[in-house]
């Protein structure tokens, strides 16, 4: 869907990277080994991102530091976009329907920072999930998204340990995350 709208596969790339997890940072030789492109075509979308106001940047020593910007008002739009575009919006839409008692679910692995992948990695947490049925709705969103997803079902008393190993860029809250109840990670970034 993207790549007949946005013809720059770099573009596509950096919509990907930044906007699916607004926690995500880059800098250009870092995208550069990531993306297997040359750093000029990077360097110029980051310019025309960063010139827009979608992107901000940040000394790191001898690094520029790029990161979303989340508050620029099409931020929620693009990241809306980018969900579809990868098909993680019709797994949630598809999975978590009557599952059980389910208070939150998280986006990991290569997604959650920002890197298209073949399997997007969930993690649900609640009680009494009903696994029977979780296991039948994942392989009918996977037939329908075209991707591979892999899951993991915590309890709530289970979850701040587990998640809070994580960093806050290998996390997306997806479904029903209020700020300020997510689990502090224990590393930096």
């Amino acid at each position: 869907m993207l790549d007949s709208l946005v013809t720059s596969q770099t573009r596509i790339k950096l919509l990907k990277k930044f906007f699916l997890n607004g926690s995500t940072r880059a800098h250009l030789r870092g995208l550069e080994s990531e993306f297997g492109e040359s750093t000029n075509a990077i360097r110029i979308e980051l310019n025309r991102f960063e010139g827009a106001g979608l992107l901000n940047s940040y000394p790191d020593g001898n690094k520029k530091i790029y990161h979303a910007n989340t508050d620029h008002p099409l931020f929620k739009d693009i990241h809306n976009i980018v969900l579809k575009e990868t098909g993680i919006d019709r797994v949630i839409e598809k999975v978590i329907h009557r599952l059980g008692n389910l208070s939150c679910v998280y986006l990991t692995g290569d997604f959650a920072r920002g890197k298209d992948s073949p399997v997007i990695e969930l993690i649900l947490v609640g009680a009494d999930v009903d696994r029977q049925y979780l296991a039948r709705k994942v392989m009918q969103a996977e037939e329908m998204v075209g991707r591979k997803v892999s899951y993991i079902v915590l309890a709530p008393n289970e979850a701040d340990v587990y998640l809070g190993k994580l960093l806050p860029a290998d996390l997306l809250p997806l479904w029903k995350c209020e700020k300020g109840t997510e689990p502090r990670a224990q590393g930096s970034e």
